[in-house]
């Protein structure tokens, strides 16, 4: 077994190879990497800028030629413009040319490039002329034209493809330069790499062989460790340190390490067996308790602390003994809320007896209002039955006033029909008596004829007596009806005794009348004689008739003003017993109402009753 100076010695050995082997291959790498920068920097740098810039000269050149012979073809001078741009972008090709072969000191290349740029000048210049001459003088002008300007434009491609196979010829030289130097450079590094594998891999077959003994032995020691810490084992060994290299000194403060944790492993176990007995204690509801045991184990010390806390603020917040707060909530559960929970100072407990107190206040007055609306809704139940009722009488007594009142319309209706049939008679004596007025006058020899008239006339006051004596009989029943109708009917009893007076007068009257009638006949039979004076009374009588067709026409008014009036009555009384019929219905409706209100009321009284509470039986309206 090789010490941990021999393990140190090799690993050095092992360095130094690895680093002048390492060392070696960075400076052949940075060799070649040297030449192949060079190439490719002159590839980039010489021979491709220049390439590009012949291929672009050739296509302005190009270009310069196409533009004019359009113009030549086609006799439009737009093509010049275009010829004059790539004869300026070749220009400026050129003078690049010209300063990178001045930098890279090759006088012979400046100066072929200056005659191809002098050559491009005639070239150019006669390439107008000859589009000039197509346009101005013609086609066979321009063919001789371009016969001399042909060898210019062969010149310069010429010199142009030379220049471009030399430099792509120098490209490829180039190519192949870098392609040989990768290939020796990735040699060089592969032949160093096995080198140094082979050199890595015996130092390390050794340093291995020594290092898995070692590893085994703390292997084992580390599984026996983690035994006891999984609980499998109660007891544990301490590894092996009779090494003398860094596993052993490893195996020494594992070694450490296994005491300290066996020693925390101890008291860990004494402070959760103390854990267990505090929440078995906590189990059967006792919260005021406390963790006493340590260890040196920080997270179950700070743990401890931690479940301190929460006990003591359990306790403070809820109860030191939630048995109590359990059978108090049995209480309520069961609606007992006269229980309270005795010397509780956990803000829970003291809650739940304030939340005891509070609801038992709801109850007590829950209860009193109860009462109250039981009490008010019987009340309100007779009020509203004895509203019904009268409204029910009032809706009838109004429909037997209503069908009174349509047959005193249908009496004045027909009073008011026999004044106007009256008032026509009358007119009919108007006409009789002046006729007899006529007759009288024309002659006094129809004294017989006056007789026969004031026969007629004795018959038209029977008839006013009659009428007289009807409606004095009208007038009576009126007054009756207005009588029976109260204070609705004061209106009736005025026109009654308005129709009273009137029949009184039409009486007198008729008396009159018939007392001039009787004069009359008395005279008539002395003859002429009288006959001026039997004039005068037909003219007495004709004033008589139109007086009581003056005192008809009032009757007849005021019959149809009292009719109307009738009219307006029934519709009252009308709407009246509408509106009696719809208090009757919400009288119903509010009678519905009040007995729901008293069927809840009870509801409440009874539900309150369910329940125990301090003062239930104390309650009073």
């Amino acid at each position: 077994m090789l010490s941990n100076f021999k393990i140190k010695q090799m690993l050095l050995i092992l360095g130094a190879s690895l680093f002048i082997l390492v060392s070696s291959s960075v400076i052949v790498n940075y060799m070649q990497t040297n030449k192949i920068r060079g190439h490719v920097e002159e590839k980039e740098v010489e021979i491709m800028p220049h390439l590009l810039n012949f291929l672009t000269l050739k296509t302005d050149v190009i270009q310069v030629q196409q533009c004019l012979t359009d113009v030549s073809a086609t006799r439009t001078k737009a093509g010049f413009d275009e010829a004059k741009k790539y004869f300026q972008d070749g220009n400026r090709v050129l003078d690049k040319l010209i300063s990178d072969h001045l930098a890279l000191n090759e006088p012979k290349m400046v100066n072929s490039i200056k005659e191809f740029r002098s050559n491009f000048l005639q070239f150019y210049k006669i390439g107008q002329k000859m589009a000039n001459t197509y346009i101005n003088q013609g086609t066979d002008a321009g063919n001789l034209m371009m016969e001399e300007l042909d060898p210019f434009a062969n010149k310069l491609t010429t010199s142009l493809d030379i220049w471009i196979d030399e430099h792509s010829k120098e490209a490829k030289t180039a190519t192949m330069k870098i392609h040989d130097e990768l290939a020796y450079t990735e040699n060089a590094i592969l032949i160093l790499g096995i080198l140094l594998i082979v050199i890595i891999i015996t130092v390390l077959s050794i340093i291995s062989k020594q290092i898995v003994e070692s590893l085994n032995r703390f292997q084992i020691g580390l599984l026996d460790f983690f035994q006891y810490l999984n609980k499998e084992k109660t007891t544990v060994q301490l590894l092996d340190t009779s090494s003398k290299n860094e596993f052993g000194l490893m195996a020494s403060i594992v070694n450490e390490n296994i005491a300290k944790i066996s020693r925390l492993i101890e008291e860990d176990a004494q402070l959760i067996e103390e854990v267990k007995d505090v929440v078995s204690k906590v189990n059967s509801g006792l919260l005021k308790q406390t963790l006493s045991k340590t260890t040196s184990n920080q997270s179950l010390e700070e743990l401890k602390k931690l479940l301190n806390q929460m006990l003591e603020i359990l306790s403070s917040k809820v109860c030191s003994d939630i048995n109590k707060i359990q059978a108090a909530l049995e209480h309520y559960q069961k609606l007992d809320f006269t229980y309270r929970i005795e010397n509780c100072k956990g803000k829970t407990g003291q809650g739940l007896n304030a939340l005891a107190d509070i609801i038992n206040k709801m109850l007590v007055e829950n209860k009193t209002n109860g009462l109250t609306l039981e009490q008010s809704s019987d009340t309100l139940f007779s009020n509203v039955e004895s509203l019904s009722n009268s409204s029910h009488q009032a809706a009838a007594s109004l429909e037997e006033t209503a069908a009174a009142l349509e047959e005193i319309t249908s009496n004045i209706s027909n009073t008011t029909n026999n004044v106007i049939e009256m008032a026509s008679h009358a007119n009919d004596v108007t006409k009789s008596v002046n006729t007899g007025q006529i007759l009288a006058k024309k002659t006094t020899s129809a004294m017989d004829e006056i007789n026969v008239e004031v026969t007629a006339i004795n018959d038209a006051i029977s008839v006013i007596d009659q009428i007289s004596f009807q409606t004095n009989i009208l007038s009576l029943n009126a007054a009756v009806e207005a009588a029976t109708a109260g204070e609705a009917g004061k209106g009736f009893a005025v026109v009654a005794q308005e129709v009273r007076n009137l029949a009184s007068r039409s009486s007198e009257a008729a008396n009159e009348i018939k007392t001039l009638v009787e004069h009359a006949t008395n005279k008539a039979n002395s003859g002429k004689s009288i006959a001026d004076e039997m004039i005068h009374g037909y003219t007495s009588l004709n004033e008589s008739i139109s007086n009581t067709l003056n005192l008809i026409q009032d009757v007849e008014n005021a019959s149809k003003e009292q009719f109307a009036g009738i009219e307006q009555i029934n519709g009252a009384i009308a709407e009246l017993d509408i509106q009696t019929q719809q208090n009757a219905s919400i009288a119903n409706n509010t009678k519905d109402i009040a007995l729901q209100t008293q069927t809840i009321s009870k509801t409440i009284v009874n539900n309150a009753n369910e329940k125990k509470f301090v003062g239930k039986d104390d309650i009073k309206i």
